[in-house]
């Protein structure tokens, strides 16, 4: 094992819980001092938490008995020539096995991801092994760096969610799904009208009750970020509810994950977990019914810095959620 991965994993130790945020039924649990840590991502296939630090990677699983232990990192797919830089391709459980972002190229230099580096195409592996691929053919890029793979219309099979963008007119929402061996645009919503405009996703989720899924982005995280929920209709996305005062994103990072989607107050919708604007706080929101309410709020101590991870700690049912602080903090937010 590396000298400097051994080092990190020599200060994680758990910690007693501390109670925070506004109601008592939550608390912000210490889990350990992390050291470099970048980013957090999930396997849900295998409930496997990878922690990205900057000595690679390491592998958490917490066991039983709640305790928190290192395993070994799930094993990454091969991605495809010319994919992204610092882009990571998701795995998919339906249609497609693959999704990753390709063709890179400098024509939109906003660098909100840390470079001026953006994707011209989405390429998915499909189930049956041949490759499929997107792109617009005009001056528009993909302006993210992980697809999201998402059933939105219940026929069991997957959508990938994306964000594009161009010049005059910013990002926007787009939903592309397979048709046969055709990859093509299924949905998009409305631009936000303007060059160096970027929305962050927030994912999908059934949250007004509906039955049917909806897609929730912030828009402008950086400026006054706006949480916005957009329903499918044909070949548009349509707004249906925003609610300001969230930022799920820092501008320069790659880290885009910083919110999650679980039902928080147990009421059988599907909640939004995410900052607030100063990333120091968190807010659990509910949509059911089609109108914002403010489930909890949660004082952090310090900046959320990496992406958010939903994980059953203590085997109750219940999703817990991990996360790491811009002072090194692995902490838990519990009910």
């Amino acid at each position: 094992m590396p000298r400097r991965l051994a080092a990190a994993l020599a200060i994680l130790v758990l910690a007693p819980a501390a109670a925070a945020g506004q109601d008592t039924r939550w608390e912000l649990r210490f889990l350990g001092q992390l050291a470099g840590l970048v980013d957090l991502h999930i396997d849900t296939r295998s409930d496997k938490v990878t922690a990205e630090t900057s000595a690679g990677p390491i592998g958490l699983r917490f066991g039983a008995d709640g305790a928190l232990r290192r395993v070994e990192a799930p094993g990454r797919p091969a991605p495809p020539v010319g994919i992204l830089p610092q882009s990571r391709c998701v795995t998919g459980a339906a249609d497609i096995r693959l999704a990753c972002l390709t063709g890179p190229t400098r024509r939109y230099d906003h660098g909100v991801l840390g470079d001026a580096i953006e994707a011209e195409t989405v390429s998915v592996h499909r189930i049956d092994s041949g490759w499929s691929h997107y792109s617009r053919g005009d001056d528009a890029v993909f302006e993210d760096l992980a697809p999201r793979l998402s059933d939105l219309d219940g026929d069991g099979r997957d959508e990938v969610v994306v964000v594009k963008a161009a010049a005059g007119l910013g990002a926007s929402l787009a939903v592309l799904g397979l048709e046969g061996d055709r990859l093509r645009l299924l949905a998009e919503s409305d631009p936000i009208g303007r060059s160096y405009r970027w929305l962050n996703p927030v994912g999908a989720g059934d949250f007004d009750g509906d039955g049917r899924v909806e897609l929730a982005v912030v828009r402008t995280p950086h400026i006054g970020g706006i949480l916005m929920i957009y329903r499918p209709d044909g070949p548009r996305l349509v707004l249906d509810g925003r609610l300001p005062g969230f930022s799920n994103h820092r501008m320069g990072s790659t880290v885009l994950g910083m919110a999650a989607i679980a039902d928080f107050d147990e009421d059988g919708h599907v909640d939004i977990l995410l900052p607030r604007q100063d990333r120091s706080r968190l807010a659990a929101v509910s949509y059911a019914g089609g109108t914002f309410r403010e489930i909890v709020a949660v004082d952090l101590g310090a900046e959320i810095e990496t992406s958010m991870a939903l994980v059953d700690i203590e085997n109750d049912g219940r999703a817990d959620v991990i996360f790491g602080l811009a002072d090194g903090r692995l902490v838990a937010l519990m009910r």
